[in-house]
């Protein structure tokens, strides 16, 4: 079964500058890792959920915010995993801050019959488009590249 994924890519300006809103995975397995597995907020979704939909539920899910606002459709990527990421991109200013996020249930440490709950992201935070491009997931710095087009139009 194919893996698909919806997310927001939130941009402000800053003093004439553009930074990007991404947010890094939490548990246990990406505790001490940081260049190449921060995200845009998304989620998977299931075939015949409309994708932008599941972008604007995760986003709320993961963040504790709702959108507002006009959203750019961005070119879908496919990351080294095989998830096929679809993504919109939208201005705001959040407080990483007040980021309330959903948790999920991980057996930890592994065949300790322990059930812990670790949230899904363990922080947001805004970055200039250069850091950004080192810190996010490789394919999803295209989503980025993109953005910036956008935005000279």
């Amino acid at each position: 079964m194919k893996k698909f994924s919806a997310g927001i890519l939130m941009y402000r300006f800053n003093n004439k500058s553009i930074e990007v809103l991404l947010v890094h995975p939490g548990g246990p397995f990406y505790q001490n890792k940081d260049l190449g597995v921060w995200s845009i907020p998304k989620g998977e979704f299931i075939e015949g959920e409309e994708a932008r939909d599941a972008a604007i539920r995760e986003f709320r899910e993961e963040l504790g915010f709702s959108l507002h606002g006009d959203m750019a459709v961005l070119s879908p990527v496919i990351q080294k995993n095989g998830k096929k990421v679809f993504a919109w991109a939208i201005e705001g200013n959040l407080d990483p801050g007040k980021i309330v996020c959903n948790t999920f249930p991980l057996e930890w440490p592994p065949r300790s019959g322990q059930i812990k709950e670790f949230p899904e992201i363990d922080k947001g935070e805004w970055f200039p488009l250069n850091e950004a491009r080192i810190k996010i997931i490789e394919a999803q710095a295209a989503f980025i590249d993109e953005l910036v087009e956008i935005l000279k139009k």
